[in-house]
């Protein structure tokens, strides 16, 4: 032993314990870790590797000391092979004078930036491996002493309650949010819906005491909007109250979609939504969903020459029908023979479902995916 750390590096490690502590957003926290670790031991290089799952390997890698050219130029992120893996093997601090001397070093890829000195040590969240602290080349050409190991563990052990205290923070986060669907659906159900049921009745009344046709089609057109209004806000509140905590919304990401394609269609498409669209699959299988969808819009603004997109996903009767209208040009034999119509198929039959085009009548085309839900 190299004997106990002095009163200065106490206050560092109180220092960068306080720092790591006020972050209450995961990612700010995981980052403020590795920088007041490398900070602390005077390392030039700084990395978190966080662990997938499973436990064997690494799902994210956060740096410090590399900027973002020379991170590009490496190229994908280590996975936890080699020095890496060796604390996810043996989770206990590991600390070497030379990591290009370990019998596990695999060396580094191209373009990486040479390091000598290596200290490691593993951050616990309630007693399981959440991931590993990994910090290289001392200042001064040094090597890592006791001490620093000794303060290292110590701020992995804080790290490890800053994560839980994000985690936590992040739960509580998710449950307003749930309470305040669960208060918006009540008041789309008891104040919006109620009034439109009335003023349909109202109209409806109304037709009765009119005696010019083309005022009562005015009307029952009027009143039909209205039912479709009513079925739409039913199916907010149904999602409002059956979204999963945390979650993927598949109604978002159709939102956004859409609005993305609007840069190479040249408008937005008209979305309409029917049934709990959210609830009513996996994030595997919204994945496919959404996959095809960005297919038909990439060819419709490809080869339709479109002016007007109709989008309408409905869940009912245990399946779910996309279909997208366009009033372009039509679907040449070239493109029904495509690459991109060959996958959108693969992709409806991984589902168990299938997918068509036609001719709409008006002009343009109609797809229409249609899968089983489980």
């Amino acid at each position: 032993m190299e004997g106990f750390a002095g009163p200065r590096q106490l206050r560092r490690l109180l220092d960068a314990v306080v720092a790591i502590g006020s972050e209450l957003e995961l990612e700010e926290a995981l980052r403020r870790i590795v920088q007041v670790a490398t900070d602390l031991v005077d390392a030039r290089y700084g990395a978190l590797g966080v662990l997938d799952e499973t436990g064997t390997r690494l799902a994210e890698f956060i740096t410090v000391g590399i900027d973002e050219e020379r991170r590009a130029a490496i190229g994908n992120l280590p996975e936890g092979h080699g020095i890496l893996g060796v604390l996810i093997v043996d989770p206990k601090p590991l600390r070497l004078p030379d990591l290009r001397d370990h019998p596990d070093s695999y060396g580094f890829p191209p373009n990486h930036p040479p390091m000598r000195s290596f200290l490691g040590t593993p951050i616990l969240v309630r007693g399981k491996v959440f991931g590993n602290l990994y910090l290289c080349d001392k200042s001064g050409d040094d090597v890592f002493t006791d001490i620093d190991e000794e303060l290292v563990t110590a701020l992995a052990s804080a790290a490890g309650i800053a994560i839980e205290n994000a985690r936590l923070h992040a739960r509580v986060a998710d449950l307003a949010l749930f309470e305040d669907r669960e208060r918006i659906a009540r008041d789309l159900h008891d104040t919006v819906i109620q009034r439109l049921f009335a003023t349909g009745l109202t109209l409806q009344a109304t037709v009765r005491l009119v005696d010019r046709p083309e005022v009562v089609e005015r009307l029952e057109r009027m009143v039909e909007d209205l039912d479709v209004t009513v079925r739409h806000i039913r199916s907010v509140i149904f999602e409002l109250q059956t979204a999963r905590l945390p979650g993927n919304s598949l109604r978002q990401a159709v939102l956004a979609l859409c609005a993305d394609s609007a840069r190479s269609l040249g408008f937005e498409p008209v979305v309409r939504f029917e049934g709990p669209i959210d609830s009513s699959m996996d994030d595997h299988e919204a994945e496919h969903v959404l996959a095809v969808l960005q297919e038909l819009l990439s060819n419709i603004a490809r080869h339709a020459d479109a002016t007007d997109v109709q989008l309408s996903i409905v869940v009912g009767d245990g399946e779910l029908t996309m279909s997208v209208l366009d009033n372009g040009s039509g679907i040449s034999e070239g493109v029904m023979s495509g690459r991109g119509m060959d996958n959108i198929r693969t992709r409806a039959h991984r589902m168990g479902g299938d997918v068509e085009w036609r001719p709409s009548p008006a002009g343009g085309t109609l797809a229409r995916l249609q899968v089983p839900l489980k």
